[in-house]
């Protein structure tokens, strides 16, 4: 492995990680579509700040583009708050616009620099290691690696002194207000922090690299934990492997690094949208199979404590006679006398089912529940 793969590598994960903080919060928050409102408005920002500049290092560039990203976020509020339109419907007023904007301008007074449409989407991560901090004559390594590092740090900053309020304002917005952590000021500050992310990330992995490992190892992580920490700990851990992945598929096939990151952040949330333990899709299917086999036993139970010792009994109680009365087919009542049978719910005798104590018990709880 050269340096310049490992600074590459080094440069994704920090932006993973940075990524994941703020985006759990939005995730949770069902605001996923922010994160991509966000990333595509802060483009104005970054351009007019370049104007002001003529230089894409300057930190200016990091002020210009939050600022607009908070304005962003503003704007949306402003125009949820009418009650005339609902907030997706806000957010896609807001940022085409804003984006829209960004894009003319590039168009028109800066096609000669690198600051153009491809960068804004995809980003270069390829580059990022020919942008190096020169201090004192000693090179010090990429630019993007200390810029992102130290928004790193201050997203881990944030999320560790006002996690009590974060979380609070997340689940119980109307508690956190009444305890008087003031939500609406979690709200922007934690909206700023995905500003201040996105257009630190902006150049060197592009707006749509942002959106994906901000919302895709979040999105992940909740399907595999309840726990907020854990959650948060999970997102990092996916969206740092994500990238590292995306990295050395990209090489492998000589494609997009930006592209094939994203592409690892989709496979890791199709994973765990399949296969979560809990909320996964595999695991609902089987819930839903145990379910319904639960429901047939009860059935079962239920149709034959109503005819026991009953005149009707000899046929009613038939193996057979399942497939007339309860309307099984004669697979699928077979399958439900043997998983009975096999849980001492019933015993076959001579063709007849006859309820056991549990088979009894079964019954007599599902008529009661029900």
């Amino acid at each position: 492995m050269t340096s310049f793969q490992l600074e590459i590598q080094l440069v994704a994960v920090i932006v993973a990680g940075a990524c994941a903080l703020p985006g759990c919060f939005l995730v949770l928050r069902n605001m996923a579509m922010m994160s991509d409102a966000i990333s595509h408005a802060i483009l104005p920002g970054l351009v007019l700040a370049f104007f002001v500049t003529e230089s894409l290092s300057s930190p200016l560039l990091l002020a210009g583009g939050a600022a607009v990203g908070v304005g962003t976020v503003a704007l949306v509020e402003l125009l949820r708050r009418t009650h005339l339109v609902r907030e997706d419907a806000a957010i896609g007023l807001a940022f085409p616009a804003f984006f829209s904007v960004g894009v003319i301008l590039i168009a028109r007074y800066a096609g000669d620099v690198h600051l153009d449409t491809d960068a804004v989407l995809l980003g270069e991560l390829a580059l990022v290691p020919f942008d190096r901090w020169i201090a004192f004559g000693y090179d010090l390594g990429p630019q993007a690696l200390y810029s992102m590092s130290m928004v790193g740090v201050l997203s881990a900053l944030f999320v560790f002194l006002f996690y009590k309020e974060l979380k609070l304002a997340t689940f119980d917005a109307a508690l956190a207000a009444t305890l008087g952590f003031m939500p609406m000021l979690m709200h922007y500050a934690l909206m700023a922090l995905v500003s201040v992310t996105a257009v630190a990330a902006f150049d060197a992995v592009g707006s749509i690299l942002v959106v994906a490992l901000m919302v895709g190892p979040p999105a992940a992580a909740h399907l595999l934990t309840d726990r907020l920490d854990r959650m948060i700990l999970i997102a990092i851990v996916l969206g740092i492997a994500s990238a590292v992945s995306g990295y050395w598929f990209a090489h492998a096939l000589d494609v997009s690094i930006a592209g094939s990151m994203a592409v690892a952040v989709g496979v890791a949330f199709l994973v765990a949208f399949l296969f979560a333990p809990a909320r996964g899709l595999v695991a609902a299917h089987r819930r839903r199979a145990h379910q319904r086999w639960q429901f047939a036993l009860k059935m079962l139970t239920i149709h034959l404590a109503q005819h026991e010792h009953r005149p009707d009994a000899f046929e009613e109680c038939h193996v057979d006679h399942l497939q007339d009365h309860l309307r099984w087919d004669s697979g699928f009542a077979g399958e439900v006398v043997r998983q009975a049978r096999q849980a001492g719910l019933v015993n076959l005798e001579s063709s007849q089912l006859v309820l056991t104590a549990a088979g009894r018990h079964l019954a007599r709880e599902a008529i009661v529940r029900d």
